[in-house]
């Protein structure tokens, strides 16, 4: 694997590692909703992980993500429609597929 692309992976793995230390003290959706704070910054994550993403699949379209198409997206959707975001689907993310997300990435820096 090219550094460049070990790189990305660890900046990936960062961005998770943060909104698992952010969402922490979060034990369900409504204390998510509640906390402007928390939100702004796990959505400043995503952005990360999707950029880093992005940049990942320039490098290496074949590498092995589940859904890298999504994740990209999903940071583009953050960005260029900040007011649309919807916490439930934010939410969902964190719940369902940044676990897997993290296993890929851990896999891949293994």
């Amino acid at each position: 694997m090219q550094p460049e692309s070990l790189k990305y992976l660890y900046d990936v793995q960062t961005s998770i590692q943060s909104i698992n230390d952010f969402i922490l003290s979060i034990n369900s959706f409504q204390d998510f909703e509640n906390n402007k704070l928390i939100k702004r910054a796990v959505e400043r994550e995503l952005e990360i992980i999707g950029e880093a993403i992005n940049r990942l699949l320039k490098i290496d379209p074949a590498i092995q993500i589940s859904n890298a198409r999504k994740i990209v997206n999903l940071r583009n959707w953050v960005i260029h429609s900040y007011d649309n975001v919807d916490s439930v689907i934010i939410w969902v993310i964190l719940q369902k597929d940044l676990p897997l997300l993290q296993k890929e990435v851990a896999k891949l820096l293994n």
